[in-house]
């Protein structure tokens, strides 16, 4: 194998370059001294990382170099920022510690490094240790939003320089990136990264329907710059002549925006009709930003027929994360909608900057839900008993990107994620009055309190005294603090409950001269499998355990082992990663080894042989394969990464395999029958069930059909689509999310 020959002095002069390009990028927030503290960082990073080197063979120093090169141009963060992007990975992956670090450049730089450091040590196998790490970081923003802002700028350079990386941890990486980060860095106002961060997951993810829409944009590219200038050449001449100061441009949306609209609707790219948006950015002093804003919007609708349904004003009222824009929809000359935005330059930097601009613009902004929204995540982590996981999806459902406005009967305003109910807003007013909330008025009308909102109603919460949460409350709240209260609540309840259960089992133990003590107790725990001592005394005050369970437990009492739940599931996991790890390769080859490997084909995406798909370790059900595109299979990467395992077919002509075939077109007379005719005769497959519906002359019909592998598949498809009658067939994925276990 050839050797790769370093040349070390070129090198040098690169990270010299870089470095320079980087204090260009920091000038604008440069002050007196910090020129000497980042270049004093720079160093310990150079120095630390010497010997290290990339996936890529690049020295470890460019990324370091370029995380705090994002952060001060793409996010605009200060010196202490740019000093601890720097230095972000020196405690984890070398000899320096915190220590060193709080010696040198103080507490705050520690601790947002802290933050940025990923947890180690041992986890329990039901926590998850990415959990843990986010958990971790968040718990910092709670002090410091830097740490979030840099974690970002770091995840969006892995995801740019990713190409080297094994697939496995490309899909990883994605899978958490579309989860957790995207969402997040579109709360903070980041818009652009949001955008990039999700194209790249993308790109790896679902990478042939990434590079078609990609070839597609390209090849229309010089007719869409043409119809941009022609639309916007009438609007610069108008707004000129009122004496606005303007910059008016085309904006292509980002690719995995134009994916979602097209799978939203279930069209082809080619309906697609805002594949760009226009965007007109005003140079106003502040206090005319509202009228000017207006204005133009009326030069613009004087132009052009605006769409009465899609007009947004987030000027009166900004989005939480403090965007704020005027966007509406108007019918172009060619008679395709065109979407315009509208704002200042102030709302544009707050709207490209995110976080960072926010605070810059403080001052003169009456709006601080990005301030309310950090309340929220500091009251999340305030509340000590969460898992780590639960809190993950209480976060999560937390990134809402669309809020709805409420109104109090006395007419105050609150903010509330889009989907929330009656019993949301409750508890948003206060904590007892959500515990005793047992109905709401909404618009003077008595509704439940499952009862989903609508934007600016207005919402009275009727409470009674002998109200208390209940279990199912928590299926239709959305909102974490209503989450996390109730289930304190039902903690609560359920540890008096237990109190009574356990006096109870005492007395039970004592009538079948069983000694009661907490290995007796840990062993009964086990024998029931259940997950904590609590737990048995809570069944047992319940009734569902009885003396004659006790009996049972007695006769079999010499055989049991006493070991935690936990540690059981723990060494089956391990166990099943053994076993595959032992093989010649880490790869699970599906097909092969049925004896020795136990495994099930997931029903909530149902893959066939050809289909890009990953192993997934449960404890109950052995390894579940999944496709790489499943619904489920972000949330599994990105929260249990260390139980996914590569997986791969192969050739199997002989098996079939269910997969469900969506079949949309016009109804006609035997149509059923062509159908049916093609699967079974042409294609001689096996269907295992047929629904159809059929409305006002519109064909719906959902076909589960058995099938050897993807190409058979695809094939059926093709020739599907050439009965007269059908517009389109589409695969689906056939059953609801899986629970994980």
């Amino acid at each position: 194998m050839k050797e790769l020959v370093i040349d070390l002095e070129a090198e040098k002069n690169e990270i010299l370059k870089r470095y320079r390009a980087l204090l260009r990028a920091c000038k604008p927030t440069l002050q007196k001294g910090d020129k000497r503290l980042i270049r004093q960082a720079f160093d310990l990073a150079l120095e630390s990382h010497k010997n290290m080197r990339r996936k890529s063979g690049e020295p470890y120093i460019y990324h370091p170099i370029a995380v705090a090169q994002i952060a001060a141009e793409e996010i605009g963060l200060g010196t202490t920022s740019i000093v601890c992007a720097l230095l972000h990975d020196v405690v984890e992956d070398t000899d320096v510690t915190l220590e060193d670090i709080e010696r040198e450049f103080g507490k705050k730089v520690a601790k947002i490094i802290d933050g940025l450091t990923k947890i180690s040590g041992v986890f329990d196998t039901n926590s998850s240790l990415q959990a843990e790490n986010f958990r971790k970081m968040l718990l910092t923003l709670a002090d410091d939003v830097r740490v979030i802002l840099i974690k970002l700028a770091d995840r969006l350079h892995n995801m740019r320089t990713m190409e080297f990386m094994p697939r496995d941890k490309q899909l990883k990486l994605s899978s958490e990136t579309v989860y957790l980060y995207a969402p997040l860095a579109h709360r903070l106002g980041l818009y652009a990264i949001k955008s990039e961060l999700e194209d790249l997951s993308m790109k790896y993810m679902e990478s042939e329907t990434y590079q078609f829409i990609k070839n597609k944009l390209n090849e229309k590219k010089a007719e869409r710059e043409k119809f941009i200038r022609d639309f916007i050449d009438p609007i610069t001449k108008i707004l000129e002549g009122q004496g606005l100061h303007a910059e008016v441009f085309g904006r292509p949306k980002s690719i995995h925006s134009i994916w979602n609209k097209m799978k939203k609707k279930g069209i082809p790219f080619e309906e697609v009709y805002d594949l760009f948006a226009i965007r007109i950015i005003l140079d106003s002093k502040p206090e005319n930003e509202k009228s000017e804003c207006w204005k133009a919007y009326s030069i613009v609708t004087d132009l052009y027929r605006p769409n009465p349904d899609r007009l947004r004003d987030w000027i009166s009222s900004p989005k939480v994360n403090g965007y704020e824009s005027l966007h509406t929809t108007v019918m172009g000359p060619r008679g395709q909608w065109v979407e315009i935005q509208i704002r200042t330059k102030r709302m544009n930097e707050i709207a490209e900057k995110g976080f960072a601009a926010h605070w810059k613009y403080k001052e003169s902004s009456s709006d601080n839900g990005l301030d309310q929204w950090i309340q929220k995540v500091r009251d999340m982590l305030r509340n000590p008993d969460s898992n780590a996981l639960d809190f993950l999806d209480d976060f999560k459902m937390n990134l809402f990107s669309d809020e709805i406005f409420i109104f109090t009967p006395k007419g105050a305003l609150l903010q509330l994620p889009l989907g929330a109910t009656a019993l949301d807003f409750a508890f948003e007013i206060h904590t007892d009055v959500g515990a005793t909330c047992i109905g709401a008025k909404v618009n003077h009308k008595l509704v439940p309190l499952s009862y989903k909102l609508q934007n600016g109603d207005q919402v009275e919460i009727i409470t009674s005294s002998k109200q208390t949460p209940k279990e199912d409350w928590l299926n239709f709240v959305i909102t974490a603090k209503a989450k996390a209260k109730i289930k304190s609540a039902l903690k609560e309840e359920k540890r008096k409950i237990a109190e009574d259960g356990k006096e109870i089992l005492e007395r039970k133990l004592k009538s079948l001269k069983i000694t009661y003590n907490s290995e007796n107790i840990h062993k009964l725990s086990y024998f029931f499998k259940l997950s904590s001592t609590q737990d048995l005394f809570y069944n047992v005050a319940k009734g569902l355990i009885d003396m004659k369970d006790l009996k049972e437990y007695q006769a079999s009492e010499k055989s049991i082992e006493n070991k935690p739940q936990e540690k059981i599931e723990q060494e089956q996991i391990q166990n099943l990663l053994k076993s595959i790890k032992t093989k010649d390769s880490d790869i699970l080859l599906i097909g092969e080894d049925m004896q020795k490997i136990d495994y099930k084909l997931a029903n909530c995406c149902n893959p066939i042989p050809g289909d890009d798909v990953f192993g997934f370790i449960t404890i109950n059900d052995g390894i579940k394969i999944h496709r790489t595109n499943c619904p489920n299979a972000t949330k599994l990467m990105s929260n249990y990464g260390y139980r996914v395992v590569k997986a791969r077919w192969t050739n199997q002509h002989e098996l079939a395999f269910l997969t469900g075939l969506r079949i949309t077109g016009i109804d006609d007379v035997g149509l059923i029958n062509k159908l049916t005719t093609v699967i079974s005769t042409d294609f001689k497959v096996n269907i295992r069930s047929i629904t159809v519906d059929s409305d006002n002359g519109i064909f719906e019909g959902s076909i589960m059909v058995y099938v050897n592998d993807r190409e058979h598949l695809d094939n059926l498809i093709k020739r599907l689509k050439t009965v007269k009658g059908v517009t389109d067939v589409s695969r689906f994925d056939s059953a609801p999310a899986e629970k994980v276990s």
